[in-house]
C-alpha cells in the first residue's frame, strides 16, 4: 500500500500545485493514484480528482477518529497502486496546542512518509535550520524528502541543494523554477473549482509536464513504497456504505453544474448505499426538473453565476413549486443562497428560487468560516442524530454571504454552539420538508445523515 503525504512549511507554498502535478504525472506513467485531502475542502479535491481520474476523499481528524480515518484510507486504496495525501496549511499547523489536529499527526497516524514543499524564494543557507527544525520537532513524523518551489534559477537551485545536502541529509526530490504556468486562478474561497475552469484538463496536463520534468518521480515512488502496511478494521460510515439499502430506491435530484459542485464523494457513496439513485440536473440550463422524489443542492458559487441562474425562470419556478408542495429537499450554503428570494453582490441583484423567505447579501470578508458545533432543536423535517435526545453535530462552514430580511416566523433545525450559521445563534432554515443550512455535514461515524435523509425521502414518497 504505497503512499506519500505532501505537506509544506506554511500555507501557500505550492503544495496543491505540486500534488496536482504529481497525481497526473504518475497516472501518465501507469500508476493508479488515489488522492486524499486533509481537512474540510471541496475545491482542491476537485482538482486532485481530475488529475488522478479517481474521486478524492477527505481525511478530517476533527470530525473522524483515527481508526475511522485508517479504515477510510485502506478502503479507498482498493485497486490503487499509490495513495497521495495533500495536507492543508503547514505540516505542524492545527487547531490544538498539542497538534492533535495537525497534518503531522495525521501523517503519523496513517504511517505515511512526508514530502515537504518549501517556497524557497529569498532563501539560501537559512533553509537548513528550517528543515532541521521540522525534523526534530516530532520524531514520529518522517520527513522523507523535500521539493523546492519558486526557485530563482539554476544558480539558486545549486546553492540550496548544496546547503541541504551538507547540513540535513534530507533528499531533494525536486526543484521547481518560478513559472507562471504553474499558477492556478484563485478567488474568494481559494482556487477556482475545476468544474468551472473551461480548460481544466489541459491545465492539469501542463502542470503535470512541468512537475514531471523537475521532480524525481522514481525516487518519490521508492519512498512511497517504504510506507508500512496499514491495518484497520472497517467501522462507522465506511462500513455503512456496504450495508444493504433499507428499502426501495428513491430518486434524488442533485444539482451538478458550474454553480453547484461542492459534494463529498464519500457522502454521495453513502446516499447511493442508502438506496438513492442520484439524478443530476443543471440549474443553469435545464428548463425543468427530472422526475425525482427529493432534491439535494450542495455548495458552490451561485453568486458568480447569478444572472444565468436568474434567467432560468422555468426551473426556478418548478423548484419553488416542488418545495412548497412538500418535496423533501436538502441544501447547503450555495444551495441555501439559491433557494432564497435573491442574491445581492457588488451592487447587483438577481432573483433566485424564493422558497426561503429571505434575501442573501455577499460581503468582502468571510461571515462564517471553520468548524461548527450544532445542536438539534427538534424542528428539522428529518432527524440528524436519531433517538435519544439532542446532541452536538460537528460540521464546517465557509461563506461570505449573510441572510437578511428573514421572515421572523421561520424555524431552525439547529442551535449554533460554535460558528456563525445563519445569525450567529441558529442554522438550518426549515420550510415544509426543506432543510437549508450554511453548515456542510459529513457522513462520519455516529452521524449517518445521508441514510436518514434518504429514509425520509422514501417515507414521503410512499406517503404521497
Amino acid at each position: 500500500m504505497s503512499r506519500i503525504f505532501i505537506s509544506a512549511a506554511h500555507k501557500s507554498s505550492g503544495k496543491t500545485t505540486v500534488s496536482i502535478g504529481l497525481c497526473a504525472a504518475l497516472r501518465a506513467r501507469g500508476e493508479v493514484v488515489q488522492p486524499f485531502k486533509k481537512g474540510p475542502d471541496y475545491i482542491d479535491p476537485l482538482w486532485l480528482g481530475l488529475a488522478a481520474q479517481r474521486p478524492c476523499y477527505n481525511l478530517d481528524p476533527y470530525l473522524s477518529g483515527k481508526e475511522e480515518i485508517r479504515a477510510t484510507v485502506a478502503r479507498r486504496m482498493g485497486g490503487a497502486t499509490l495513495g497521495l495525501v495533500e495536507g492543508n496549511k503547514g505540516l505542524y499547523d492545527g487547531l490544538d496546542l498539542d497538534g492533535s489536529n495537525s497534518n503531522a499527526a495525521l501523517a503519523a497516524s496513517i504511517a505515511t512518509p512526508v514530502v515537504l514543499v518549501i517556497d524557497a524564494r529569498g532563501m539560501t543557507r537559512g533553509i537548513a535550520p528550517l528543515i532541521l527544525g521540522y525534523q526534530a520537532f516530532d520524531r514520529n513524523v518522517r520527513i522523507a524528502g523535500v521539493v523546492l518551489n519558486q526557485l530563482g534559477g539554476p544558480r539558486h537551485e545549486a546553492k540550496l541543494r548544496a546547503v541541504i545536502e551538507h547540513y540535513t541529509g534530507v533528499p531533494v526530490l525536486g526543484a521547481l523554477q518560478h513559472d507562471e504556468r504553474l499558477a492556478l486562478v484563485e478567488r474568494h474561497l481559494g482556487l477556482v473549482p475545476s468544474n468551472e475552469a473551461p480548460a481544466a484538463r489541459a491545465r492539469v496536463e501542463a502542470i503535470a509536464a512541468l512537475v514531471a520534468a523537475q521532480v524525481d518521480l522514481d525516487r518519490l515512488l521508492a519512498i512511497a513504497r517504504e510506507a508500512p502496511p496499514l491495518s484497520s478494521h472497517p467501522s462507522g460510515a465506511a462500513a455503512n456504505d456496504d450495508a444493504a439499502p433499507p428499502g426501495p430506491p428513491a430518486r434524488l435530484g442533485i444539482a451538478r453544474d458550474e454553480a453547484f459542485g461542492f459534494y463529498y464523494p464519500d457522502d454521495l457513496d453513502a446516499l447511493r448505499g442508502a438506496g438513492a439513485e442520484l439524478v443530476p440536473f443543471d440549474a443553469l440550463r435545464d428548463r425543468c426538473l427530472p422526475e425525482v422524489d427529493g432534491l439535494f443542492i450542495g455548495g458552490g458559487f451561485p453568486e458568480t453565476h447569478m444572472e444565468a441562474l436568474a434567467a432560468n425562470t422555468a426551473l426556478r419556478g418548478e423548484i419553488r413549486g416542488a418545495i412548497d408542495a412538500g418535496m423533501p429537499a436538502y441544501a447547503e450554503c450555495g444551495g441555501l443562497m439559491y433557494l432564497a428570494r435573491g442574491i445581492e453582490w457588488n451592487g447587483r441583484r438577481a432573483a433566485m428560487v424564493g422558497a426561503i423567505p429571505a434575501d442573501v447579501v455577499m460581503h468582502a470578508r468571510p461571515v462564517g468560516r471553520g468548524y461548527v458545533h450544532l445542536r438539534e432543536t427538534g424542528h428539522a423535517p428529518w432527524p440528524q442524530c436519531g433517538e435519544g435526545g439532542a446532541r452536538t453535530i460537528r460540521a464546517h462552514e465557509f461563506h461570505y454571504s449573510s441572510v437578511e430580511n428573514l421572515d421572523p416566523g421561520v424555524e431552525f433545525a439547529y442551535e449554533v454552539e460554535r460558528g456563525h450559521g445563519v445569525d450567529g445563534r441558529h442554522d438550518g432554515i426549515v420550510h415544509r420538508n426543506l432543510l437549508a443550512s450554511y453548515a456542510h455535514l459529513r457522513g462520519v461515524e455516529g452521524h449517518p445523515w445521508a441514510r436518514r435523509f434518504v429514509d425520509f425521502v422514501r417515507r414521503c414518497k410512499h406517503a404521497a
